[in-house]
């Protein structure tokens, strides 16, 4: 390898220490540290780092938020109306092999207690599927039902990208064809100090970052997924990340929304259900709809009501959205249009002495849903939370396995009592995604059938038959 480049470089931005490390390195090692540092976009890097010094902490926005048209949850007939009329169009996109699916899936379980990718999870509250089989086992069902192609794309790390390939592969891709599901790993930043300079994991590497969940999309694009997608004739993608397990998958309602105005950027949100719970906010900010962390806001604002005792900012947004492949192409064509945010955190990393030590580290990041002031069109939908977001996030408490299998449980529950059945109070009940994916489909398929459940049940296509 020439080391030349790379030594210029380095010692361009300052990093004498880094250049001082290489020459205490054996060949071998000083050649591993000189190929990952040759992957990592440094001016990129250096750039953003320039772009925050000097910022002190959070900034506060300016002013309220103001609140933005959300298509609500139909109430009256002519919502209903339109709702169905929704769906036929995202219905049609469906069928007309115009929509793939992205499954935001870079993290791994560590929080729940769990080795290896987040995906991988047992989740379901009978047969311990795992994330990625809920997911796989919708798509295949959406591609039945309306006898098409839906791509499922997922997005790994660097850390997990392998374990999750080869997790795809063991279970024979959960009944999708190996060749409509497509892998592609996250962008990687390396963590800097305040001063700027790089920081060693170990004798050989750089410690990293992800970029966040808006650099899906720029990943989408270097992956050469997008532009083969759209040559196939593609024309949106929806997102969702890994870690809920009862997202509505490609929705149609959702879907149609999103192309009764030609969107090019669409998202769902719920009601808060309190004060305190943290989460992105969607509104209108300088006359532009987009969503503001919860950590924008000041903790009085955040935490306003109404004159009637209502929330103020009640949009919560739950990181589902349909996104437009030629918006996405677009904020890529003149290098990756989204703003690098600055997570100020303590790391790990090795010292001067060549002993690890704790270091305050900055970490970028993108978020995905500063793309939405960037779109020409947008719209936004408000969903019931019970019935489309149970996030999993802790190992217990809220948002925890517990907590998500408790709501897959009640929503299934719901489904079948609406479908006309008698319940035992306490049975759980588990629906597979291949049997039905909303309580429409499950009313369909069982009309006619008059049965009693008394004790827990997986239903399937086979239980009926």
């Amino acid at each position: 390898m020439e080391t030349d480049p790379i030594l210029n470089l380095l010692r361009k931005f300052n990093q004498n220490h880094i250049v001082n490390h290489l020459r205490s390195l054996n060949p071998w090692q000083r050649q591993i540290l000189l190929e990952n540092i040759q992957k990592v976009d440094l001016p990129l890097a250096f750039d953003i780092h320039r772009t925050h010094s000097g910022a002190q902490g959070s900034n506060k926005i300016i002013g309220n938020l103001e609140s933005a048209s959300i298509i609500p949850i139909p109430k009256t007939r002519e919502e209903q109306k339109s709702r169905e009329e929704a769906r036929g169009l995202g219905e049609a996109l469906i069928r007309g092999k115009k929509l793939a699916v992205l499954i935001v899936a870079g993290g791994q379980g560590s929080r729940l207690g769990f080795v290896g990718p987040k995906g991988k999870y047992p989740i379901s509250p009978l047969m311990k599927k795992s994330l990625f089989q809920l997911f796989a086992e919708s798509v295949k069902a959406l591609s039945v039902r309306f006898e098409t192609e839906i791509p499922l794309l997922i997005m790994t790390s660097h850390e997990n990208d392998g374990e999750t390939r080869e997790f795809f592969k063991e279970n024979q891709y959960f009944g999708l064809s190996s060749d409509g599901v497509e892998f592609f790993s996250q962008g990687m930043l390396p963590t800097l100090t305040p001063a700027g300079e790089l920081i060693l994991s170990d004798e050989t590497h750089l410690l990293m970052n992800p970029d966040g969940h808006g650099g899906s999309l720029k990943a989408f694009h270097e992956s050469g997924l997008l532009k083969k997608l759209i040559g196939k004739g593609y024309s949106e993608l929806f997102y969702c990340q890994v870690d809920n397990p009862i997202v509505k998958i490609a929705d149609p309602v959702f879907l149609g929304y999103h192309n009764s105005v030609n969107a090019e950027f669409s998202t769902k949100v719920v009601r808060r259900k309190s004060l305190e719970e943290k989460v992105g906010i969607y509104g209108l900010q300088n006359g532009k709809p987009g969503i503001i962390e919860y950590s924008d806001f000041s903790q009085e604002d955040y935490q306003g009501v109404d004159e009637n005792g209502n929330i103020r900012h009640w949009a919560g947004n739950i990181a589902v959205h349909c996104i437009s492949l030629t918006f996405i192409e677009r904020l890529n064509s003149h290098g990756f249009a989204l703003p690098y945010h600055r997570a100020i955190k303590e790391v790990e990393g090795l010292g001067r002495d060549g002993k690890t030590e704790k270091i305050k580290g900055w970490k970028f990041e993108t978020f995905v849903f500063d793309a939405i002031p960037l779109a020409e069109r947008t719209s936004c939908m408000e969903v019931v939370r019970d019935e489309e977001f149970s996030p999993v996030k802790n190992f217990e408490g809220i948002d925890s396995p517990e907590t998500a299998r408790k709501a897959m449980v009640e929503l299934h529950r719901r489904w079948l009592m609406q479908a006309g059945f008698e319940l035992a109070p306490g049975a759980k009940i588990e629906i597979s995604p291949l049997l039905a994916l909303d309580k429409d489909e499950l009313i369909n398929k069982t009309r006619g059938i008059t049965r009693k459940i008394a004790k827990d049940v997986y239903l399937d296509p086979t239980s009926f038959a």
